[in-house]
Parts: C-alpha cells; structure tokens; sequence
C-alpha cells in the first residue's frame, strides 16, 4: 500500500523523535484526546473582587491593611499600579497622613521616602518623637502616574482614611499637604493651618509636606509654628 519501505539511520531517527518531543508527542498512543493546537484551553477563574470601601468593613488594623494591600477595587487601583502600603505601631505618639505616594517614594517602600522622610525624621526629632513611635499613611496607597483624583476617588479615599485613623488609634494626626486637608477638612491647607482640628476624635494639625519644604526651604518657620501647635495643649 503505498510504495517502497524508507530506510533512516539512527541519527536521522533520533532528529524525528526530538522534533515531535518538541512538538508535545510525550506518549505513542494516550487514552484520552488531546487538543493539539491548543484551540480548547481551560478557561482559567477570574480572582474574587473585593468589595470596595465600606464591604467588608475592616475591624481591625492589620485587617484594613490587608485589605488596603489586595483590594481590586480601591479608588485608583489598576493592573499596573503600585501601593505604598503604611508602617509603624498601632496607637503611635504620631500619624502622619501624607497624599498619594510620589515617584520617590517607590524605591523606599514607604508612603514617604528618600530625602523628604529624612526631613520628615528631623521634624518628629524637633518634637521629641522617635521614628519607631510613628505611624506613617497616605490618603490614597495608589501610585498611578498621569491619574487624576476625582471628586469621587477623594470622597471614598477619606473614607477609608477615617476607618483607618480610628483602628490605628494615634495619639496626635498631622495631615501633610493639600490632598489630606480637601479630603478630610473640605479645605486646601493654606486655610486648614493654624488651628486645631478634631478627626475622630484625634488631636490633628495641617502642615506642609516635607516634600514641598525641601523645595520651599522658606516655609520651614511656618511649619515649625505647626509643629509646636500640634504638641501644645491650648487649642
């Protein structure tokens, strides 16, 4: 049936076989089909989405953490985004709520890096507070160049600071910049200075960002008068 018997020799044979390994032929007959071109692939199960914001309500620090660090559907999240998760003791001398993280911030792992947690460092230093006995956060733990922060995103991002204030449970709250004062104050920072304010109960003051003194060296006085608002006892 079928014209002459062809002869190979043995390394023409082992080239044949090497190229059907290649191919995925591991078995000279199998009991079950096979789809060979790969044209009915399993269909792989989508990763649960976690509620956003308020579902599940996190009862605990370390659970709002995780939630924060895995969280699909937390405002500004995307596949391509980095978080910038916060660190320190519950119950800290000191939080510090930052905006979203910078650039700079990514290589330090921290909500604020490089040379502004150096500053940052000095400041709690001038008032007495070591770095360990700090709790540093930021309003949003998204790093997401060229995104906007809607009116929404802020919204819910205030809101997932509010539960985190309340579970970290700080002794004092010093807001950094203007994105934490619009969000939790309804006011930029140049009208949130100066006083007194009150975040779930926290004794809390605005100031400018380390950031911005490291640029605005000028405004270091200022900054200093906040410092020492936010340790004094008057209102």
């Amino acid at each position: 049936m079928g014209g002459e018997l062809q002869v190979i020799d043995r390394d023409a044979a082992d080239s044949l076989i090497n190229w059907w390994l290649d191919a995925g032929v591991d078995v000279a007959v199998g009991d079950q089909p096979r789809d060979w071109l790969g044209r009915n692939k399993p269909v792989k199960a989508e990763p649960a989405i976690v509620a956003n914001v308020s579902e599940p309500n996190p009862e605990t620090l370390a659970a709002l953490r995780d939630w924060l660090a895995n969280s699909a559907q937390l405002p500004l999240a995307s596949a391509s985004a980095r978080r910038i998760l916060p660190h320190g003791p519950d119950e800290a001398a000191i939080m510090l709520l930052s905006d979203a993280p910078a650039l700079e911030d990514l290589a330090s792992g921290q909500p604020i890096g490089g040379d502004a947690w150096a500053l940052a460092l000095k400041m709690l230093a001038a008032i007495g507070i070591d770095a360990e006995h700090a709790y540093s956060a930021s309003l949003s733990c998204i790093h997401s160049p060229g995104t906007r922060m809607s009116e929404k995103d802020r919204a819910e991002c205030a809101e997932i600071a509010r539960r985190h204030i309340s579970l970290a449970k700080p002794k004092k709250l010093l807001l950094l910049g203007d994105g934490p004062c619009k969000a939790l104050l309804s006011e930029p920072l140049t009208r949130a200075r100066g006083r007194v304010h009150r975040i779930e109960g926290i004794r809390t003051v605005a100031t400018f960002h380390p950031r911005w003194l490291l640029q605005r060296p000028s405004d270091k006085a200022l900054a200093w008068r906040d410092l020492l608002l936010l340790m004094s006892e008057s209102d």
